[in-house]
């Protein structure tokens, strides 16, 4: 039994101090980055959210036993009930306090946890930027629905569901305390607990009033009718029943607090009776009747305003709203000699190679050695070759980690990739290979190409995963040249500054218990000067780093002032923007990053570049204009 509670202990220590671990080296990489304001910004936000619910939640259930244990009877009355409960206040005693204390912290600490995933919203609520738009139903500007409606609906929701709670409990103590009796020959529920509860229950019918007031401005995303948001049947039919609900819920509320002076429960029985009734025939069955007898006969006609909301709003979403509309009147499909002429430079970037089957080629020819690997997909671009302007495939030699090698070669020894292969897409050797004009171990670089590659290790890519650790005891594996011959670096002599520092011992056990390996406190490489390079995929970075964004799947390099840069496209989303029709998004590329997510307003309004060789990443906005993006930064 004993080694069983320090087994037990020694467990629940080690995923504390790896919780530990994970969180400190999150800062760490963060600030190694200089992004450490967006670690502290969203933590700083989850730990508002925690502490303002629990306190609210704790306040809720901690004073309402209270009132509980404070209304108990001085004599409970005697009956079978009360033998059963008669164990229970032998072991409390005087000890109720104790156990208001526990079970209320309990009980907010887990609702409190539970809303630290709000912080994005949180954020958005704190830093609303308007849009200088407002919506054509209700003529508030549309930064309401989409920054401060999401979080107002939460927390009305939340309380709904934390005074539901209360209830419950609240109920539960009055009855081990004696003031409701089941099997009671006279009052089953004393008045001062009648009282109790009827402000509780007038508490939730005015949340639910609350809940109503914001229900009506959700239907600007309403999916009820021909198209997206408010229409026909919502604007003349849900939202008067809604508006009714509201007038129905705050009588309910004053029904509920006149009845704490009265005896019975006949006032909130009407009450719920009478909300219950509206609810089902007004909320629920009107609107139906309204949809299938009025709009559905003459939709087009019935919509015909709402339509037009609707396609205004989708194009304003989506960006469409500048497009200019040319009418070609003079055109002709016939192509002549003189418009191939005019046209070389088109002519000339005809593609013959397919980027999607042309991988296994590179991998053939580029690959060298079976420790690296280029993408599923070639990326192109252009760049001056010859001094003319061509389309090229351009694929970085990735390092392919292998599990199965030593934790010194895994990490230690083969550190990164190395170079990149280039050839233009519309011409091959007589071979019908590719005419690579950049390539090979160590990089050549044919001199028609207007490039320069000074760094050509890459110390993130795409799909690498693990850790590396650099400016350790031994040197790494820079390539393999065509005389067998293994080349090596060191990261500092070749100006390597990326990676977390390990310093200290304290910061190597941090690491050792992140990665779950004790290499990086027992080996003889790893030195107070080593750094480690983690969270190596270039799509993994940039989301840790800007988790309030959406990216493209596939990230695609460039070669700029020597370096290897990948370009990575951010896009804000949102799915609250009124009347908007949502995207087809299962349609979208894989490539996108959009196709799994909904959404009805999208901006391309972020660029991220991610260095290869120090895994520094900057974010550019390229849309200023945009007011999520404008918010995002004000946070």
């Amino acid at each position: 039994m004993v080694a069983g509670g320090v087994v037990s202990a020694l467990f629940v220590l080690m995923l504390s101090l790896r919780g530990i671990a994970g969180f400190w080296t999150d800062y760490l990489w963060f600030d190694a980055l200089g992004h450490e304001n967006v670690f502290v910004s969203v933590f700083g936000a989850q730990v508002v959210l925690v502490v303002l619910f629990t306190l609210l939640f704790f306040g809720l259930l901690y004073g309402n036993l209270t009132v509980a244990d404070r209304l108990a009877p001085p004599i409970r009355p005697p009956g079978p009930e009360e033998d059963l409960l008669r164990g229970y206040h032998l072991a409390v005693g005087h000890r109720t306090g104790l156990v208001r204390l526990v079970l209320s912290g309990l009980f907010a600490l887990i609702a409190g946890l539970g809303v630290s995933g709000r912080w994005q919203e949180w954020l958005l609520f704190t830093n609303s930027v308007d849009f200088g738009i407002t919506d054509a139903q209700f003529g508030r500007d549309l930064s309401f629905y989409v920054f401060r409606l999401p979080f107002m609906s939460f927390v009305i929701g939340w309380l709904f569901a934390t005074l539901i709670i209360v209830l419950v409990l609240t109920t539960i103590f009055h009855y081990i305390n004696g003031g409701i009796r089941l099997q009671s020959v006279g009052e089953r529920v004393q008045p001062q607990v009648k009282a109790h509860l009827s402000v509780l229950l007038g508490l939730i019918a005015l949340v639910r009033a609350g809940d109503y007031w914001l229900a009506r401005f959700e239907l600007t995303t309403s999916d009820r009718g021909a198209v997206i948001g408010a229409t026909y049947t919502d604007v003349n039919a849900q939202l008067p029943a809604t508006n009714l609900l509201i007038l129905i819920s705050l009588f309910a509320v004053v029904l509920l607090l006149v009845n704490i002076r009265r005896r019975g429960w006949v006032l909130p029985t009407l009450a719920v009776g009478l909300w219950a009734f509206v609810a089902l025939v007004m909320g629920g069955i009107y609107p139906a009747v309204i949809q299938s007898l009025r709009v559905e006969p003459a939709e087009s006609e019935k919509e015909e305003l709402y339509i037009a909301r609707n396609i205004e709003a989708t194009r304003t979403a989506f960006g469409l709203d500048g497009i200019t509309v040319v009418q070609l009147s003079d055109f002709d499909n016939r192509i002549d000699a003189s418009d191939l002429r005019s046209s070389r430079g088109t002519v000339r970037n005809i593609r013959i190679l397919d980027p999607q089957i042309v991988q296994g080629t590179f991998d053939r020819l580029q690959g060298e050695r079976e420790y690296y690997t280029f993408a599923d997909e070639m990326d192109t671009d252009r760049y001056t070759i010859d001094g003319e302007t061509t389309q090229v495939l351009l694929g970085t030699r990735e390092l392919e980690v292998n599990e199965n090698r030593s934790w010194e070669n895994q990490h230690v020894a083969f550190t990164h990739g190395y170079g990149v292969a280039m050839a233009p897409v519309s011409r091959v050797k007589g071979s019908g290979d590719p005419d690579f004009l950049v390539g090979d171990l160590p990089v050549l670089i044919d001199p028609s190409v207007d490039v320069i590659l000074d760094r050509p290790q890459l110390y993130v890519g795409e799909g690498l995963n693990g850790y590396a650790v650099v400016g350790a005891t031994r040197s790494e594996v820079d390539y393999t040249d065509e005389n067998q011959e293994t080349q090596e670096v060191r990261y500092a002599d070749i100006g390597g500054e990326g990676g977390v520092g390990m310093g200290t011992l304290i910061r190597r056990a941090a690491f050792a218990l992140r990665f779950g390996q004790l290499e990086p406190v027992i080996s003889n490489f790893v030195t107070s000067d080593s750094r480690v390079f983690y969270v190596r995929d270039v799509r993994d970075r940039v989301e840790k780093l800007a988790p309030f964004l959406l990216f493209d799947a596939d990230p695609y390099p460039v070669l700029i002032d020597g370096r290897i840069l990948y370009v990575v496209d951010g896009y804000t989303t949102t799915d609250r923007y009124p009347y908007s029709q949502f995207a087809s998004s299962g349609e979208l590329p894989r490539a996108s990053g959009l196709s799994r997510h909904r959404f009805n307003y999208v901006r391309n309004s972020v660029k991220a570049t991610v260095d290869a060789f120090t895994g520094e990443v900057i974010f550019y906005v390229v849309d200023e204009g945009d007011p999520l993006v404008a918010s995002y930064g004000q946070a």
